[in-house]
């Protein structure tokens, strides 16, 4: 798998843990939207895009399989977000 493009849209929520959104492209074929840039305690992390279900639970739409692949995806769109703030700064 090749993560070929990552877009980031920020946030502009001064009160909101959400910091801005991310699309990623892969292998020149798929795109996910609407991956979440989270603040946390720790620092940032990626939540995946996910719906509400009637029992108030949210669940995920797209998800990787595997750790390697989870892993994979939030250092590309961290590293990606941490420039886009750089060139906003």
């Amino acid at each position: 798998m090749k993560i070929s493009d990552v877009r980031i849209r920020f946030v502009k929520k001064d009160d909101s843990k959400l910091k801005a959104v991310a699309s990623i492209t892969i292998d020149d074929c798929f795109v996910v939207h609407d991956i979440k840039v989270i603040e946390g305690t720790d620092g940032p992390f990626i939540a995946m895009p996910s719906r509400k279900t009637n029992e108030g639970e949210f669940k995920d739409i797209a998800h990787p399989l595997n750790t390697e692949t989870r892993e994979e995806l939030k250092n590309v769109i961290l590293s990606a977000y941490n420039e886009e703030l750089a060139k906003a700064e």
